[in-house]
């Protein structure tokens, strides 16, 4: 299978993606193994819930699951990154073992997955920003409310994800019980000078002239003014090679090929993810350049930062002073010490107890 990389990539600009135009010639395995999986992680106690759907929001359809173990646990939503980087397919791996502590939102977001090959790319499009998404993820939050009877819901935004999912808390902070971010992309401008300078120092460290060659042919990065997507695609190069996006590996093939085996998703959502990608990063780097939520003094929920030791990719630098800052009722940091971008996929265990032992007793002291 011919593997391609998009000119701007996925998770926040970075990865490579595993679909091509025509199924690899593993798909028939892959379609046998999707119902073993399927029935491996149903979910069959008596107050489960097990749901595959499109919902309206925002005036168009889009795809989310909801599972869960038991409909009287916490309600959980997973505010997926990229922009265009589903999760829904991708969390298999690890979200079984969320699901008998909390009841699981994944949401494919407009402009990618399943949302995107099911409206269309037109539709999709029509109404791409940052502005309409984060009311689609309050749409969803107000959905999720009525459907499962709860007041509050927990929020966790991954990467990009944090961009809506912050505006989304901020905007109804009456139905958050926490806030969880991971992998944080709080300030864009902020986050290239801070990884550049990150990689600059373990060039120096590794005495890698060909990095340190093709790093310094980039600056001034990020500059001012618009960031071409020749210099971005440069640090993520070696942002992934020298393990900032998953800690200790040159790739993060684990992570993207995921979807493959995933029971929700078909060839043809896959080759949507990589499609959304195209469509997403285009349509809201605008967006992505004015966010600032580095400016968020105070909020009405707790937050937790979940933070991978060896992230370049949303280097902590960038989070830890505004966190140290923050006015919250709770406010906790996290670090998941073997874990780059991806703590959720790397470290699935100890992500699971930070989970259980540090948001679930939030989300369940604030249960009307």
């Amino acid at each position: 299978m011919i593997e391609k990389i998009l000119p701007v990539a996925l998770l926040f600009f970075v990865g490579l993606v595993h679909a091509a135009d025509a199924p690899p010639p593993a798909e028939p395995a892959y379609i046998a193994v999707r119902p073993m999986i399927a029935e491996q992680q149903r979910l069959v106690a008596p107050n489960a819930i097990e749901v595959s759907e499109a919902v309206e929001l925002g005036g168009l359809k889009q795809w989310i699951t909801i599972r869960g173990a038991d409909k009287a646990n916490p309600v959980l939503i997973y505010v997926h990154g990229g922009p265009g980087a589903a999760e829904m397919g991708r969390s298999w791996p690890y979200q079984r073992g969320w699901e008998d502590f909390f009841t699981v939102v994944q949401w494919d977001q407009r402009g990618t997955a399943k949302t995107l090959r099911s409206g269309g790319e037109a539709a999709n499009k029509a109404e791409l920003t940052r502005e309409r998404m984060a009311k689609d993820l309050v749409e969803l939050m107000a959905l999720v409310r009525q459907r499962l009877g709860v007041e509050r819901v927990v929020l966790l935004g991954h990467s990009w994800g944090n961009v809506i999912g912050l505006d989304a808390a901020m905007a109804k902070p009456e139905w958050v019980s926490a806030y969880v971010g991971v992998g944080p992309l709080m300030n864009l401008q902020a986050n290239e000078k801070a990884q550049y300078e990150g990689l600059l120092a373990e060039a120096r460290k590794r005495k890698d002239a060909t990095a340190l060659a093709e790093l310094d042919a980039i600056a001034p990065y990020p500059g001012e003014g618009d960031i071409p997507f020749a210099k971005v695609n440069v640090a993520r190069k070696w942002v992934q090679a020298w393990g900032g996006l998953a800690a200790y590996r040159d790739n993060a093939n684990f992570y993207f090929r995921a979807a493959r085996l995933s029971p929700y998703y078909e060839f043809e959502d896959r080759l949507a993810i990589d499609a959304g990608g195209q469509l997403s990063v285009p349509a809201l780097l605008p967006d992505m350049k004015r966010a600032d939520h580095t400016q968020i003094r105070a909020t009405r929920f707790p937050v937790l930062m979940f933070l991978g030791r060896h992230d370049l990719t949303t280097p902590s630098s960038v989070i830890e002073p505004w966190l140290a800052q923050l006015k919250a009722p709770v406010k906790q940091l996290v670090w998941f010490e073997h874990s780059a971008h991806l703590a959720p996929h790397e470290e699935p265990g100890k992500f699971l107890v930070a989970l259980v032992e540090r948001v679930r007793p939030l989300a369940v002291g604030q249960r009307q």
